[in-house]
């Protein structure tokens, strides 16, 4: 990661905000990421903050008594919705973050400084249309390098070390595993191309929906299963 050019968390937003954009992830193994970096295009960036490029991340994703959102997601419904509370570990930051999906497949994420309280309630609401009552769902922890593409003005997130849980559960690790996701405004970009020239195609790999059927065998999880099989099969709760 040294060979890329650092670019400082400010200018990445300033350059690359993306709030409303096109996603596709991808599960990599592990050791298939350095051929992934050494072909990446000249120019690309990664963020730096206080001399480091891999940062912490905690997510809780909150959801309804009868998971409106997880099944909004499963089912492809029209007005689905995903709420989250996001730590940054290193700084402490913290954010609520409601994403909904917008036209040609985008996705549009909302977001505010966490207060906490009624005032998640207040902020969804005003973000989906409607009141809902929201409790934790689900944790997931990981690491995370992002890459910023000057060209497109793009970004690619790169996340390792996954672990998820249940409220009070047992934590759930994916070893071995990383999900590279592109995050462009219009399409497929130049991640995408070489990705798909190395042989990676992208999947349908929702933190929260994949790592919830995971832990919840009874849910349903048609979309999900392709990743479970191939990525979750052999992994336990530990």
């Amino acid at each position: 990661m040294s060979v890329l050019a650092p670019i400082g968390l400010e200018e990445l937003q300033a350059r690359a905000a993306l709030t409303t954009r096109v996603d596709r992830k991808y599960v990599l193994a592990e050791d298939a990421l350095p051929g992934l970096l050494e072909r990446l295009p000249a120019g690309t960036g990664v963020l730096q903050i206080g001399g480091r490029q891999r940062f912490g991340y905690h997510s809780v994703y909150l959801d309804t008594p009868r998971l409106d959102a997880y099944l909004g997601a499963a089912h492809r419904r029209r007005r689905r919705f995903k709420v989250r509370v996001r730590t940054y570990l290193d700084s402490g930051d913290r954010f609520t973050e409601v994403k909904t999906p917008g036209p040609r497949g985008v996705t549009v994420k909302h977001r505010t400084r966490y207060a906490g309280g009624d005032e998640i309630g207040r902020f969804v609401a005003a973000t989906i249309g409607r009141g809902v009552v929201l409790t934790p769902a689900l944790s997931t922890w990981y690491e995370r390098v992002t890459l910023f593409l000057p060209a497109s003005a793009s970004r690619v997130t790169i996340d390792t070390g996954l672990t998820f849980a249940l409220p009070g559960g047992e934590p759930l690790t994916l070893p071995g595993r990383s999900i590279v996701e592109t995050k462009t405004a219009h399409g497929a970009g130049a991640v995408d191309r070489l990705l798909w020239r190395l042989g990676h195609r992208p999947c349908a790999m929702s933190k929260y929906g994949t790592g919830l059927a995971a832990l919840r065998p009874d849910l349903p999880a048609n979309r999900w299963l392709p990743v479970l099989r191939r990525h979750f099969a052999d992994q336990e709760s530990r």
